[in-house]
């Protein structure tokens, strides 16, 4: 099993549900997270003033799946966040010891 980390635009989280949706994928966590990369933030201006924000407004997605469906899903994910502006996210592929289901018990591709 393999857990998919991935930091994109928040305007692209419902593309990027939908996607998952398609491929079967239903079970997900995402938090509203500020980061940056070599995006480097944003310059806002108030009048004639200016100031950088060095950090920038991303969610970050979380998704644990059979070892034979990452490559479905990063690529789904890939394909709706994309823009192919900079800042369009990256995506972390970790190994999972185990999966257990709170409610079940059930343990391992049977908890996904």
């Amino acid at each position: 099993m393999k857990k998919v980390e991935a930091i994109i635009r928040p305007e692209k989280l419902g593309d990027v549900k939908d996607a998952l949706d398609r491929l079967g994928i239903l079970g997900l966590n995402f938090v509203e997270v500020r980061g940056r990369g070599r995006q480097r933030g944003q310059t806002y201006w108030r009048g004639a003033a200016s100031y950088m924000a060095d950090t920038l407004p991303k969610v970050k997605l979380e998704v644990v799946v059979r070892d034979d469906d990452v490559e479905r899903v990063v690529d789904a994910i890939i394909k709706a966040a994309w823009t192919g502006d900079v800042g369009d996210g990256k995506i972390f592929v970790l190994p999972v010891e185990e999966v257990i289901r709170v409610r079940t018990g059930e343990r391992g591709d049977d908890a996904i």
